[in-house]
């Protein structure tokens, strides 16, 4: 497998990514066109199937992000937590108040030898979760997310 880092990082489900969605919106624009041929009760008809593709490709986005992404933040403030404390003897929960998630959430790439001083400057300096990422050394890859 190859090595991640900050330029390979992003994660593609393949049946929702390369099948699903492309079918889906393949059928869009087929409703969306026989809507903009069709007359009379056709075109209701069309209209009609085009919503609902519509309202199905949104509701599957959104419940499938919305399940995993919750999951997955809470499990990444609480790797991030235990982390700390392991490698400083104190608790996070203050320091992480100062942190958005997207920078807690780019701090899980950093390694034991990079986090606390980088946590620390993030706090500081208030760096974007992009300059975090941008920053870690010894990129450490995460390869079980969701």
């Amino acid at each position: 497998m190859k090595a991640q880092n900050y330029k390979n990082h992003i994660r593609y489900y393949p049946a929702h990514h390369f099948v699903f969605y492309p079918v889906a919106l393949i059928l869009s624009f087929v409703a969306g066109y026989k809507a903009i041929k069709a007359e009379g009760e056709l075109q209701s008809i069309w209209l009609f199937i085009l919503l609902l593709l519509i309202l199905i490709i949104w509701v599957s986005f959104m419940l499938r992000q919305h399940y995993a992404l919750t999951l997955q933040n809470r499990l990444v403030r609480l790797e991030l937590r235990h982390k700390y404390s392991m490698l400083t003897g104190k608790d996070f929960e203050p320091i992480e108040s100062k942190l958005s998630f997207g920078q807690i959430a780019a701090l899980r790439f950093a390694p034991d030898e990079e986090l606390v001083p980088l946590v620390m400057r993030a706090v500081k300096e208030n760096l974007s979760p992009k300059t975090i990422k941008e920053s870690i050394i010894n990129w450490k890859a995460d390869e079980r997310r969701v």
